[in-house]
């Protein structure tokens, strides 16, 4: 059966079924462009960034009532408008191996929907990224570990630093070396670097290690590796492609 699965609750346990999936607007660069006197061309000036994908599902309610139908039409409000503030972890049968981070984007006028045509329209905001099931298993390591990055996308790890005292967390890859000095760990510190963020216990370590930004796990082989008090790291690589 072809389903969705949003905010952990799947579209067939609600009892909705798709009828086709659309991406109505991959992901395209933001960059604009800039003309100047006297010289060929444009000059084009990137943001460093892509803006969200849309991702849409064409649906319709199997009911046997009026009554049924409206009872599910309502579930579905409920389950879909929970938390609208936030991303949720988008993924369906269209696409097994990857997810999307999402949030419900349309109004959803289900109802009228079903009484003019038979089928309504469920429209997702998503980061314009998708991410790879295998690059959310965690790794643990006690030694210097190589890992390879399969997409041509940098991917934003998550990685807990384990240990007491200072170290070095290093990272090398084709053309990069960066390190990154944990001045005073206390048993762990984590790095998040989607959210760019260093932190123990939810309290911000971001005053207490140094280094060039946040880790990336470039494109190819990159080399992680550690010394001083740090003496195990535990990643999840977090790969992502288009």
């Amino acid at each position: 059966m072809i389903q969705f699965t949003y905010n952990g609750i799947s579209s067939a346990d609600m009892g909705v079924r798709i009828q086709s999936k659309s991406i109505y607007s991959a992901p395209k660069f933001d960059i604009s462009s800039v003309a100047i006197p006297g010289r060929d061309g444009e000059l084009l000036v990137p943001s460093g960034r892509f803006p969200n994908a849309t991702v849409s599902y064409t649906c319709f309610v199997p009911a046997k009532s009026i009554d049924e139908l409206g009872k599910k039409l309502t579930a579905i409000k409920a389950w879909l408008y929970t938390q609208p503030d936030r991303y949720h972890i988008l993924s369906d049968s269209y696409d097994t191996l990857f997810f999307r981070k999402a949030v419900i984007s349309n109004k959803l006028d289900i109802g009228e929907q079903c009484r003019k045509i038979g089928t309504f329209t469920i429209t997702f905001s998503c980061y314009p990224f998708r991410y790879s099931l295998e690059g959310q298993r965690k790794i643990d390591s006690t030694n210097s570990i190589t890992m390879i990055n399969p997409y041509p996308f940098n991917a934003k790890p998550y990685i807990k630093v384990n240990g007491r005292g200072e170290g070095r967390l290093i990272i090398q890859s084709e053309g990069s070396n960066k390190i990154w000095i944990f001045k005073t760990l206390n048993g762990y510190t984590e790095a998040d670097s989607e959210q760019m963020n260093f932190y123990h216990d939810m309290q911000s370590k971001n005053d207490t290690v140094s280094g060039d930004g946040f880790p990336i796990l470039y494109p190819g082989r990159n080399e992680v590796s550690f010394e001083g008090a740090i003496t195990s790291i535990e990643i999840i690589p977090r790969w992502m492609c288009l």
